[in-house]
């Protein structure tokens, strides 16, 4: 919804540059960047994540399915810049798997090929509990107690259940919790206020909430084991167009790119221009072959190498210039690093796992290195935008 007052920080230094303060004012409102209802609406988000959550623990404290933490918000939405028309936002949440009681999880190596990020396999193996660590009197152990007597007295371990041999299967637990969601709907208080429909998807759940105006929010629940204690998770949700085998979980830094956010939302002055340049930019990137991720790597770069206290909004412009020159020449040396890999740069409140840092950072533009036809139809389409 737009409305025809000013934001109140173009209102602030309007004086310094009439006409460029216009420009910036027109451009917010033709791209309308202010997008002040993403904050709500994830508050509703996780309030809905955590009574369902709240349900889980009630419902299968007895079962040995995998312990569900406390959501994490990530994706654009949650990070309050969302590229999409606000009716087309999907509100992103990973929900941590633990493993139950009498279980671990052993992260290994998954040799995928062409999958650009890192594949592993989670490993599920039974843990005596008859002394030590998960000792637990009134449950018997599923390695030292009879099977006959484990069959007759205790329900069947995780193994077999939301697993396909011996490894965590994405699809078998997406298609376990869509079941939870409809069956424990009507135990959460946002069944008052909205009709909820299941959607389809083979390895996370999404969710569409329906308000009685027509107005719809989706949801979408991702399942993700932390690497460690790490910032760094493994995600059920593949993001390449290929679908890889149910038992691959991609290595996925959408939880430390969400912390470096709220990071730089503490440390950036009062109406920063940095969530407006990236939506500003993703709308100038509409229709070409750039990713978003490219377009969000090279802004938090950025945000690294140009002091803070520089992304005022009355410089929105020079920063979105500063963004496109960047992307520009890191399209014509073919070489745009990840953010998270060798950089020097990186707030000490941010856990990546130990071989992250001095890795060599990975080339996102690699596939324009290796392909000049690819990296000049690129350039010529930068520089038609």
């Amino acid at each position: 919804e737009i409305d025809n007052s000013r934001d109140s920080e173009s209102e602030e230094s309007e004086e310094e540059n009439p006409a460029e303060m216009n420009m910036i004012w027109l451009f917010s409102r033709r791209f309308q960047l202010s997008v002040p209802k993403l904050a709500s609406k994830k508050r509703v988000v996780q309030e809905l994540l955590s009574d369902l959550l709240h349900v889980s623990h009630t419902l299968f404290s007895d079962s040995f399915f995998p312990v569900l933490g406390p959501a994490i918000g990530v994706g654009s939405a949650c990070e309050g810049w969302s590229p999409h028309k606000e009716e087309d936002v999907v509100y992103c949440m990973f929900v941590p798997l633990k493993p139950p009681h009498g279980h671990a999880f052993h992260l290994e190596a998954d040799s995928m090929g062409e999958m650009s990020q890192t594949s592993m396999r989670i490993r599920v193996e039974l843990v005596c509990t008859c002394t030590g660590e998960q000792s637990d009197q009134n449950m018997l152990c599923f390695l030292h107690h009879p099977e006959e007597e484990l069959k007759r007295n205790q329900v069947v371990s995780l193994l077999h259940t939301l697993c396909t041999g011996p490894y965590l299967d994405g699809e078998k637990i997406a298609l376990w919790f869509q079941t939870f969601v409809i069956s424990a709907w009507s135990a959460v208080p946002q069944s008052h206020h909205y009709s909820m429909k299941v959607l389809p998807s083979c390895r996370s759940c999404k969710m569409e909430l329906m308000k009685s105006s027509g107005k719809s929010l989706f949801v979408e629940m991702v399942f993700s084991v932390q690497q460690g204690d790490s910032d760094i998770f493994l995600s059920s949700q593949p993001t390449e167009a290929q679908l890889p085998p149910s038992t691959t979980w991609l290595e996925s830094y959408a939880v430390a790119e969400a912390k470096f956010f709220r990071h730089v939302a503490r440390q950036a002055p009062p109406h920063s221009c940095h969530l407006k340049c990236l939506r500003l930019c993703a709308h100038l990137l509409e229709g070409s072959h750039l990713s978003i991720y490219a377009l969000k790597t090279t802004v938090m770069h950025l945000l690294t190498l140009i002091p803070l206290s520089e992304w005022q909004h009355r410089y929105l412009l020079m920063r979105v210039d500063d963004i496109m020159c960047y992307l520009r020449c890191c399209l014509e040396e073919k070489r745009l690093k990840h953010f998270f890999f060798g950089n020097e740069d990186m707030p000490e409140e941010i856990s990546l796992p130990p071989a992250f840092q001095g890795a060599q950072p990975l080339n996102l533009f690699q596939h324009l290195a290796q392909d000049p036809a690819a990296q000049t139809e690129a350039m010529q389409e930068f520089d038609e935008l």
